[in-house]
């Protein structure tokens, strides 16, 4: 399955004002790296997967819809899966890209 083409074109709009963006295709989906670390991607299965860092992880996975992302049948810490009806306003995009490049960040 590929990925969501509409997801990824509101992604690289949100990234417009933001810091330099390389976009990488991986996975069947479409990551977005800042500094050379990927911050968010247009998920192959739908949706969005965010860097959170470990240390956010089990806050916001307590605290929001967002799921634990998993690959090949592994849970992979520190990321989550957000499912594309959770992503809808401007505001709840732009929110998970804001945390996906803070993590980045920090990773």
């Amino acid at each position: 399955m590929a990925y969501d083409a509409q997801l990824a074109s509101r992604v690289r709009e949100l990234f417009a004002d933001g810091p330099p963006v390389l976009e990488k295709a991986m996975f069947g989906g479409l990551a977005f790296l800042v500094a050379g670390k990927i911050a968010v991607a247009a998920s192959a299965d739908g949706g969005l997967l965010v860097r959170v860092g470990a240390a956010r992880a089990g806050e916001i996975l307590r605290t929001t819809a967002a799921q634990p992302m998993e690959m090949g049948g592994r849970t992979m810490h520190g990321w989550v899966h957000v499912d594309a009806g959770h992503l809808s306003s401007r505001r709840q995009l732009a929110e998970w890209i804001d945390i996906g490049i803070a993590a980045a960040a920090n990773a």
